[in-house]
C-alpha cells in the first residue's frame, strides 16, 4: 500500500528572509558552477548552501556536508527557518508557459511523507542510478539529518478526488508560500491541517501505486539512510524513526492536465572521425531520411523539422540529425521497428518502442560506437532543452559533431516501462518545471 502521512513542514520564515524567490534554488543535480554562485549572490541565506553548497574548503572537521548540517541548525536557531506547529499535507501548485503557446498551464501536486519500500509493486523507478550522486546525498542527509530535496512521484486517479478535495481546502486563500524561479514560473504552496481531508487523501492515495518522474537518486538514498539508521545505537526523539521510516516527496496526477514532459536532446562529441564520416550511409541501412536545408534560416529549419516530428511522432519514430558543416538537418524516420529484436533481446516491447531506446540502440551505440557504459561515464553525449541552442552549440562549437533531436517521452511510456521493473536510457524524460528545492522540507530528527 502507498502509505502517505502529513508531517510539520520547515520553511523559510518569509517575514526574515523577505521575497521567497530569493533563497529558493533548482534541484541540486540541475545547478552548475555558474548558477550556484549566482545563488550565493542573491542572499546570505540561500538555499544553494544546504543542497549544494561550495565545495572548498575541505578539512577531515569541516566540508561541504558539515557546512550544510550547520547552516541547518544556525537557521532554524536563529528563525530564519521555521517549523510548522500541526501536521500537514502541502499543495504546490505550479503555474508555467511553455514556449509557442499564449496561455499558462498549472501543474497541481501535494507533498506529502510516503512510506519508504523497496522498488516493487506500490514504488515503480524508470532511470537507472549512479553511485557517486547517492554517496554525496547519502552524506548530506547524515549531517542534515533533513530530506532536503524534493522526489517527484506520480500516480493515477482518473477521477482526480484527491486535488478536488485538495483544492476546497485552499479555495479564496493567498498560497503560504510563494516565489518565481529563473524562467518565470510561479511556484505556490499551502498548508493543509484539516484532519478530515488528510484522512480522506491518506484513502484515495491508499490503493494507488507510485512511480519515480524524478529524483531516484533521492529516494534510493532515503532507503539507504532508512536502513543505515536503522543499525544506528543512540538514543532518538519520539518521532525520529517514524520519520526516517518515510521521506518527502511531491506526488503529481497523471491525469491531470497539467503535466508536461519536454524532450531532452542530444550533442555528440569525441567520436573517432571515420564513424562519424560514415555515420549517413549505415543510418540510411535503418531510417529513411528526408532534408530540412539551412538555408532558409536556422531557426526556420530547426521549427520546420520540429513541426513535422511532432506531427507525426505517433505512427513514426523520428529523430533531427545534423552534422557540424552540413548545409541541412536531417530528419529520420525507422523503416523497421522489428530491428529492435535483432539488436536487443531482454527488455519488454515497451521499452523497444520508445523513441529514446531506438535512438540509443542503434544510432548512439551500434552506429557509433557510444555504449551505456559511456552515456554513464559522460564520456561523448551531453544534454540540452532547446533545439534551437542544440543546433547552435554544434555550429559554433567545435567539441561538438553532431546532434539528435527527440520527441518527447510520454507520461503513460514512463509508466508501463515502469511497470515492467524496467529502466529507461538516460535522460529519458524531462518534466518541466523542476520541483523547487528550499519551499518546504522534513527535518526528521530536531537539535
Amino acid at each position: 500500500m502507498a502509505k502517505i502521512f502529513p508531517f510539520r513542514g520547515v520553511h523559510y520564515n518569509v517575514s526574515t528572509i523577505g521575497d521567497l524567490s530569493d533563497v529558493v534554488t533548482q534541484p541540486y543535480d540541475q545547478i552548475d558552477k555558474e548558477l550556484r554562485e549566482k545563488y550565493y549572490e542573491q542572499s546570505t541565506f540561500n538555499f544553494v548552501r544546504i543542497v549544494m553548497g561550495r565545495p572548498e574548503p575541505i578539512t577531515e572537521t569541516e566540508n561541504v556536508y558539515t557546512r550544510a548540517g550547520d547552516y541547518l541548525s544556525e537557521w532554524m536557531r536563529d528563525g530564519v527557518l521555521i517549523r510548522n506547529d500541526k501536521p500537514a499535507l502541502y499543495v504546490y501548485h505550479q503555474e508555467y508557459m511553455i514556449e509557442g503557446e499564449s496561455e499558462p498551464r498549472v501543474r497541481k501536486g501535494f507533498i506529502p511523507l510516503v512510506e519508504l519500500q523497496e522498488y516493487g509493486e506500490k514504488i515503480q523507478a524508470h532511470e537507472r542510478t549512479l553511485e557517486a550522486p547517492k554517496l554525496d546525498r547519502f552524506n548530506l542527509m547524515l549531517t542534515t539529518e533533513a530530506n532536503t530535496g524534493m522526489i517527484f512521484m506520480l500516480y493515477s486517479e482518473p477521477e482526480r478526488e484527491i486535488n478536488k478535495a485538495l483544492d476546497e481546502q485552499i479555495k479564496g486563500r493567498e498560497p503560504d508560500l510563494l516565489a518565481t524561479d529563473e524562467m518565470g514560473n510561479l511556484h505556490k504552496v499551502w498548508a493543509v491541517t484539516d484532519e478530515a481531508t488528510i484522512k480522506r487523501v491518506q484513502t484515495l492515495m491508499e490503493p494507488l501505486g507510485l512511480f519515480i518522474a524524478d529524483g531516484h537518486h533521492r529516494y534510493e538514498t532515503a532507503v539507504n539512510y532508512k536502513k543505515h539508521m536503522l543499525k544506528e545505537e543512540r538514543t532518538f526523539p519520539q518521532n525520529a524513526s517514524e520519520n526516517f521510516h518515510n521521506c518527502m516527496l511531491t506526488l503529481v496526477n497523471v491525469d491531470e492536465p497539467g503535466l508536461t514532459v519536454l524532450p531532452t536532446h542530444r550533442l555528440v562529441h569525441d567520436v573517432p572521425p571515420e564513424l562519424m564520416e560514415n555515420l549517413v550511409s549505415k543510418a540510411m541501412e535503418y531510417f529513411s531520411i528526408e532534408h530540412f536545408p539551412l538555408s532558409v534560416g536556422d531557426d526556420v529549419a530547426v521549427q520546420s523539422v520540429l513541426d513535422a516530428m511532432k506531427a507525426r511522432k505517433h505512427d513514426e519514430h523520428l529523430f533531427a540529425m545534423y552534422i557540424r558543416g552540413d548545409d541541412e538537418i536531417k530528419l529520420l524516420s525507422l523503416k523497421d521497428e522489428s530491428v529492435m529484436n535483432e539488436m536487443v533481446s531482454d527488455f519488454s516491447d515497451d521499452w523497444k518502442k520508445l523513441d529514446i531506446a531506438i535512438l540509443h540502440t542503434i544510432l548512439l551505440d551500434k552506429l557509433l560506437g557510444i555504449n551505456a557504459q559511456k552515456l554513464a561515464d559522460k564520456t561523448n553525449v551531453d544534454y540540452l532543452r532547446s533545439a534551437y541552442d542544440t543546433l547552435k552549440k554544434v555550429k559554433e562549437d567545435k567539441k561538438y559533431q553532431c546532434m539528435f533531436l527527440v520527441n518527447e517521452t510520454g507520461v503513460k511510456e514512463v509508466e508501463k516501462v515502469a511497470l515492467h521493473g524496467e529502466k529507461m536510457p538516460q535522460k529519458s524524460t524531462d518534466f518541466f518545471p523542476k520541483l523547487l528545492s528550499g519551499m518546504v522540507m522534513n527535518k526528521m530528527i530536531l537539535d
